[in-house]
């Protein structure tokens, strides 16, 4: 591949990673919120005595902070949020292994890095 090819790769991969990149921090900042209200709410809900003295159900039900935060942190989860906040490292990492077969590899911004060809003998 000419040097030119290689650079404008290079300009594409690191766009597309910084474009990635706003989205996945509010992506990271919903994970952080609704995980902090879970455990706020987990905390409040394990140190209610009533909790032993009722059933699963009906403790749940008296804790409405700490069931909705826990419920929106499984759909979170089901909906992809854990792929969404690592996205600019996947992108990075499926790079490396596709790069890897010609001797050539990138950084987490997608900055190329090419490695001395092997010798042969």
């Amino acid at each position: 591949a000419s040097s030119l090819d290689l650079k404008a790769f290079e300009r594409r991969l690191t766009e597309y990673i910084a474009c990635l990149q706003p989205a996945t921090g509010r992506w990271r900042m919903i994970l952080i919120v609704v995980s902090v209200c879970t455990a706020t709410g987990a905390w409040n809900w394990l140190i209610d005595p009533e909790t032993q003295k009722v059933s699963f159900f009906t403790s749940l039900w008296n804790h409405p902070f700490f069931t909705i935060s826990c419920i929106t942190l499984i759909g979170l989860f089901f909906a992809g949020i854990h792929k969404r906040v690592v996205a600019p490292s996947i992108i990075a990492a499926r790079c490396r292994t596709v790069l890897a077969e010609y001797n050539m590899s990138c950084d987490d911004t997608g900055k190329l890095i090419l490695k001395p060809r092997p010798h042969v003998q």
